[in-house]
């Protein structure tokens, strides 16, 4: 599921993620086709601004689930 997605994530699951095959980066938000995550939950107040900016973009052309 998360295998060639951009991810962000708290790196003590970095490494999981990459071995999942996402390609994940020290960012506080990484939105990939309507996929949205966080590093950290200091971040939050960033990820739900982005998850109502993507709730009300719709689907994407590309977003398969």
């Amino acid at each position: 599921m998360v295998d060639g997605r951009n991810m962000t994530s708290v790196n003590s699951i970095s490494k999981d993620l990459k071995n999942a095959g996402a390609n994940w980066e020290d960012s506080e938000v990484i939105v990939d086709n309507g996929l949205v995550t966080n590093l950290t939950p200091k971040d939050l107040p960033a990820f739900n601004a982005k998850m109502v900016e993507e709730i009300l973009e719709g689907k994407h052309e590309d977003q398969t689930i």
